[in-house]
């Protein structure tokens, strides 16, 4: 079989643990066989982070920056356990908050449907995807461990060095805890203006939430920002797709989302968007089965799968014990990215490709082969649970199937 050339590279970040095992299988079965693959790869795996002083993560960004496209296998955040595991130098950041700190991207998560596994959330009939302003707030905050009592102000001094605010938050009679966070009118335009581009690419109507009535200075900000720049210049485009831009607040949004069908992009800050994502996916079946992407402005995409390494899974690797991680996520990584690709580079036969393993996957399923986590959520009659390589080998063999 002539293999589907490539004219542009994608820049494939590898990583760490189990989901590193899966994506050399990936590769090597369902891709490189049928694709002439070009990437720039990128070694995110901790130790190479900690060689590189995490120079290497940051240079992936910048490839992506360049090429427009990139693929990242899940990745470790360092706590002070794996500091000694790993012999670090230092603590590093998590490769994805730099990541999407360096490209300005939101981050847009969506289940993988399939008929059998239902939600939990039994009205549930279609996709809701959850966009995650992945920048500031708590994620960037500076904290303190109050010792004592004493008095914690909010204060702004302007660059010419003037105090232009000034206002107790607490005066504490007893320890207690202190944070500070920030947002940047910039980055909240970027997430406004990506969710909105998003809905249209996607026709999806999209939902914001904040809890403005209380924050009515940082989450009323958000909300002006993004009516402002709905009104300015998405409003007529919206009204042209047949879709909405609507506005609650973040608890009224999860009664409403809990009684709707989905269907629809769900936009939040990013404390709101880390947690709900992991509910949303739950609830529709396994955060194995989640799609993610991150998007920025300037049009580059970053796919990657929405859960961990799987520690567990790969410590058992290690001792020669079977394993029965579902790849699923990371599959879907690839096609994500090898679509976009084509559809960039004008490429057809890239994006059927993609579609075709997409559909290699799903059918596997249907025929009641699956790794464990999906055998109790089954509703499709008898599942049969497969280690990690016979399942990939399993899609291995309808997607040669549906390729002949």
């Amino acid at each position: 079989m002539v293999k589907i050339r490539m004219t542009t590279p994608l820049v494939e970040m590898d990583g760490d643990e189990m989901t590193r095992i899966i994506w050399q299988i990936i590769k090597d079965e369902l891709i490189i066989p049928y694709v002439d693959l070009k990437t720039e790869y990128y070694d995110l795996g901790l130790p190479e982070r900690d060689k590189t002083n995490d120079q290497v993560t940051k240079d992936s960004a910048n490839a992506i920056k360049k090429y427009g496209v990139g693929v990242k296998c899940a990745t470790i955040t360092p706590n002070q356990q794996r500091m000694s595991e790993y012999n670090l130098h230092e603590m590093w950041k998590s490769p994805n908050g730099t990541i999407r700190a360096m490209l300005d991207g939101t981050v847009f998560r969506a289940p993988i449907l399939i008929d059998e596994i239902k939600p939990v959330v039994r009205t549930w009939k279609k996709p809701i995807t959850i966009a995650r302003h992945a920048y500031g707030d708590i994620y960037k905050a500076t904290e303190f461990r109050v010792p004592e009592e004493g008095k914690a102000e909010l204060v702004f001094t302007n660059n010419e060095g003037k105090e232009t605010f000034r206002e107790t938050v607490y005066d504490f009679e007893c320890p207690g805890v202190l944070q500070g966070s920030y947002n940047k009118d910039t980055s909240i335009a970027s997430f406004a203006r990506a969710c909105f581009q998003y809905a249209l690419d996607t026709k999806q109507s999209l939902w914001f939430s904040t809890k403005d009535t209380i924050s009515k200075k940082y989450d009323h900000t958000f909300k002006d920002i993004y009516q402002e720049i709905f009104d300015a210049e998405y409003k007529t485009k919206f009204e042209e797709a047949g879709i909405e831009y609507f506005y609650t607040l973040i608890d009224d949004a999860v009664a409403r989302v809990v009684r709707s069908e989905g269907g629809f992009i769900w936009a939040c800050k990013n404390y709101d968007g880390d947690v709900m994502s992991d509910m949303v996916s739950t609830a529709f079946g396994s955060l194995a089965m989640m799609t993610s992407v991150l998007v920025s402005p300037d049009g580059n995409y970053e796919y990657e799968a929405a859960h961990g390494t799987v520690t567990r899974h790969y410590y058992k690797h290690l001792k020669g014990e079977e394993t029965s991680t579902n790849p699923m996520a990371t599959i879907f990584a690839w096609t994500g990215a090898l679509n976009k690709r084509g559809e960039l580079d004008n490429i057809p036969e890239l994006c059927d490709f993609a579609k075709k393993l997409e559909q290699a996957c799903i059918a596997t399923l249907k025929e009641g082969k699956m790794t464990k986590d999906l055998v109790n959520l089954w509703e499709g009659g008898n599942a049969t649970a497969l280690n990690t390589k016979d399942f990939l080998l399993a899609i291995k063999a309808n997607l040669d199937k549906i390729m002949a």
